[in-house]
């Protein structure tokens, strides 16, 4: 089956997964503050992501000691896998747990696995946050909308991966934001930026700035939520530039929200379209260069031609 083939591209209703979708995000919060804790600070809080593997989430190693370990969501079997490098283990069933419970059942095992950490129980970036410990309100864990979202991201991280190749300057790795619960891939111009005003809930100031130091163009796939309560993928320029939110781009479902400052095509528009990996490409593309163009970045410089496997890039 063809890669792009819609078949691969699942519906994901946001109504109908929103318990699970709020609960999933804080668990990812619980283990991405454990890399937090742990992970030397990397410009624009690069050291804090989660990435896609080919069964879920994975933190990648950690940093303990003379040793590292790591932490995966299994989003196929549905267990979260403790692993460190000395070859121990844990793992345990993501279902069925509360975000208190899954939070002492993490510190359990890496306790266990004389792994001991201290973090910051309070969500970041999410309106009225309770301490991980104290939450029992969310615990809904549907393993099926779980894997649709999965499957998503797995799409989104092939494409988003193919449209990374064709950019020279420096760029961000794709990856999963645990704060705002996206998966991200972000181009710099190579020019520092205004300093960022910050206000984002439960967010420091300085993250916010540190983050924001440097002029973006940034796209991502996010489930939604508010002013845009479907999923969907996005695309802004901080500082947004003249003239860039009147660009036209692409595909037709294209457009830009006034609430929330970025370009966004629905989720549903992509995964119904004929070729999917095409649209999205289009919509990474026309919006990049909406960017590029109504900031004069140095296109010359900073584009190349797309990669392809095995062929080494003409010079």
């Amino acid at each position: 089956m063809p890669a792009s083939s819609p078949a691969l591209w699942p519906e994901l209703p946001t109504a109908a997964w929103r318990d699970t979708s709020a609960t999933l995000q804080l668990f990812t919060q619980v283990i991405g503050k454990f890399r937090l804790a742990r992970s030397p600070w990397l410009n624009h809080s690069w050291q804090v992501t989660l990435y896609v593997t080919s069964r879920g989430l994975s933190t990648s190693p950690i940093p303990d000691g003379n040793r590292n370990f790591e932490i995966e969501f299994n989003f196929i079997d549905h267990v979260l896998k403790i692993s460190t490098s000395d070859g121990q283990m844990r793992q345990f069933a993501l279902a069925g747990h509360s975000v208190a419970s899954f939070y002492a059942r993490v510190m359990k095992e890496l306790a266990e696995l004389g792994i001991h950490i201290a973090i910051d129980e309070v969500p970041n970036e999410l309106p009225d946050p309770i301490k991980f410990s104290e939450d029992t309100q969310h615990a809904s864990y549907d393993a099926d909308a779980v894997r649709r979202f999965f499957q998503i991201l797995v799409n989104a991280d092939r494409v988003f991966k193919q449209f990374r190749t064709s950019f020279l300057g420096k760029a961000s790795p794709v990856h999963f934001f645990w704060g705002s619960f996206d998966l991200a891939v972000t181009r710099f111009s190579g020019r520092t930026a205004p300093r960022h005003p910050g206000g984002v809930p439960h967010l420091p100031d300085d993250v916010a700035c540190e983050a924001y130091s440097h002029e973006v163009s940034s796209a991502g796939f996010w489930p939604g939520g508010g002013a845009i309560d479907y999923p969907a993928f996005y695309s802004y320029a901080y500082p947004e530039p003249a003239g860039f939110r009147t660009t036209k781009v692409r595909p037709g479902a294209a457009f830009f929200s006034e609430a929330l400052g970025e370009f966004i095509v629905p989720y549903d528009a992509v995964r119904t379209a004929s070729d999917p990996d095409q649209a999205l490409l289009d919509f990474l593309q026309s919006t990049y260069e909406a960017a590029a163009n109504c900031a004069k970045w140095d296109r010359a410089a900073l584009e190349c031609a797309p990669g392809r496997p095995g062929v080494v890039r003409e010079i």
